[in-house]
């Protein structure tokens, strides 16, 4: 078996993938990550390899203080309306998927997508995970996991070229816009 530090120099960047899909920020994907490590290297005694590769065990305590960070939001206040807060509370910086190089209209799109479809996508791209890595992990079976990653990444690409062909569109009605407002105007003639 390799030594605790070499496990975690193959899987830090793995772990924190998987973590920062799924809490979107920065922060509290860097605290999370290393709290699996934490976690990870106090039961590294009682680690048994013929169980599941080191990837797959830190992933799977990662997935854990993940579900427990989302069950302790509400008594952090995590999800209090921002619309009550008042503006010198609010951040002005950019928000966290700009910290966490995640577009923001796909930090946008994966934060309406149900829980179940988030941890799928962020096993799969931000853990880098194979399907059958995935079904193994959440008790899925393989076809279901593939499904599901199928389904998923379907609507995200619907609802970013969605969004894209809106933006085009807006674009181009403006411009339209500003075509016809300029006919109507006195002595402005079309180009």
């Amino acid at each position: 078996m390799a030594p605790f530090h070499e496990i975690y120099e193959e899987n830090v960047w793995r772990v924190y993938g998987f973590i920062a899909y799924r809490v979107g920020s920065r922060e509290d994907a860097e605290d999370l990550t290393s709290q699996t490590f934490e976690r990870a290297l106090r039961a590294w005694h009682r680690y048994d390899e013929r169980r599941a590769p080191p990837g797959a065990w830190l992933i799977a305590i990662a997935r854990n203080l993940v579900i427990d960070h989302f069950r302790a939001a509400p008594a952090r206040g995590a999800h209090a309306p921002l619309h009550d807060a008042p503006d010198s509370v609010l951040p002005s910086s950019a928000g966290p998927e700009h910290d966490l190089g995640i577009a923001p209209e796909l930090a946008a799109a994966l934060t309406r997508l149900g829980d179940r479809e988030r941890e799928i996508v962020a096993l799969r791209f931000g853990a880098d995970l194979t399907g059958q890595q995935i079904a193994d992990l959440t008790g899925m079976t393989l076809a279901n996991a593939q499904q599901i990653l199928s389904r998923t990444l379907r609507r995200l690409r619907a609802e970013l070229e969605g969004e894209r062909a809106g933006l085009e569109h807006g674009a181009e009605g403006s411009h339209h816009e500003q075509q016809r407002a300029g006919a109507e105007l006195p002595g402005h003639q079309q180009p």
